[in-house]
């Protein structure tokens, strides 16, 4: 094994550890949960699973074609596992500005919350760095699974006419029947979430 697969294998065994760690020392958990809100302004605190197993996180983008082409089966997902998992999306491209969110709510039929991070704090909490890329949290903060939702794109140039591996809901099942995640990281393709300034 060379150096950049141990590289690779390693990083998200360093984010669980490093993330719940993020939220002792920030006092976020115990304290105040981080808050964000939607388009109505109503507040929500996504990193907080309550009574629900855990809390999938997905970035998306309007101005990513990959990203919207995952719309219908987000809204799948979300839908197929309202019960038992929290499901949110993060629009944190830098300078979105509500007006675009709202016509990318309306264009995409989005169902599920979507909460705008403008200063990317999620980004940062999660190190997501792709729309869509989805990370779904534990209630203690561990990143139970990050990466693409389904292998419907190869690449950047090619997509599958259907996927044949559908991660996020393997992720999921794994949550729900209480096993681990046998896939906890896969490599997200779209397109790159713009950085502030």
């Amino acid at each position: 094994m060379n150096t950049h697969e141990k590289l690779r294998r390693i990083k998200p065994r360093l984010l669980n550890l490093l993330l719940p760690l993020a939220f002792a020392i920030s006092g976020q958990a115990a304290d105040k949960p981080l808050e964000f809100s939607d388009l109505t302004g109503k507040a929500y605190t996504p990193l907080l699973a309550g009574e629900k197993k855990a809390v999938v996180l997905v970035f998306v983008s309007p101005f990513c074609p990959t990203s919207n082409a995952f719309a219908s089966e987000i809204n799948r997902i979300a839908a197929d596992y309202a019960g038992q998992i929290g499901f949110y999306l993060i629009e944190a491209d830098a300078g979105i500005t509500p007006t675009d969110v709202k016509k990318h709510v309306e264009t995409m039929e989005i169902k599920a919350p979507v909460l705008l991070d403008p200063e990317q704090r999620l980004v940062k909490l999660t190190n997501a760095k792709i729309t869509p890329e989805a990370v779904v949290l534990a209630s203690n903060g561990e990143t139970l699974y990050q990466g693409r939702i389904n292998d419907l794109y190869a690449s950047q140039t090619k997509k599958l006419k259907e996927p044949k591996t559908h991660d996020l809901r393997a992720a999921l099942d794994a949550i729900v029947a209480g096993k681990p995640v046998a896939n906890p990281t896969t490599k997200a393709i779209g397109c790159a979430i713009s950085a502030l300034q």
